[in-house]
């Protein structure tokens, strides 16, 4: 039986897997197409998405960093998020790459902690290592039911 810490980052990795998963054997253009039409997300999106909250709740959260957005706001809606159709400037290979590099910095982030109780300060609150990667559990698999959507949407695929 694994221990808490095991048990939370053997349960986000397998998040992380799923979203990459969800990601695979799609064209550059299908990662980027708005496939439900009621929705402005795409799988590109997603991925931005998950680099951003990566650093945002490992390196700025947890390590006290001042790290500005990859993809800042436009209009008040979360840039990494805003992905137009076949968009000539979103890049998919430098998003995978920034979001992998995230995945390996929070690991480092989690593993520089002792307990999973240690605490840190942040915007007047006490935020935990457990709370970060519980949240961080959430986050992905709320996120990796959107990617099960439109990669249906896309192609058909569904499932883990």
């Amino acid at each position: 039986m694994a221990d808490d810490r095991a048990s939370l980052t053997l349960f986000l990795d397998y998040q992380r897997a799923t979203l990459a998963m969800k990601c695979q054997g799609v064209t550059s253009e299908q990662l980027k197409r708005r496939a439900v039409a009621t929705s402005g997300l795409c799988l590109l999106g997603l991925v931005r998405h998950a680099a951003e909250v990566e650093r945002s709740w490992f390196r700025m959260v947890l390590n006290g960093e001042q790290l500005k957005a990859r993809w800042p706001a436009v209009d008040g809606v979360l840039g990494a998020f805003h992905v137009a159709d076949a968009d000539a400037d979103a890049d998919v290979d430098e998003a995978f790459v920034l979001w992998h590099k995230a995945c390996e910095e929070s690991r480092a982030v989690t593993d520089a902690f002792e307990s999973l109780d240690d605490t840190v300060e942040f915007r007047g609150e006490t935020i935990s290592v457990r709370y970060v990667l519980t949240h961080m559990i959430e986050e992905y698999a709320r996120h990796n039911g959107h990617a099960d959507l439109l990669r249906e949407a896309i192609d058909g695929t569904v499932g883990e």
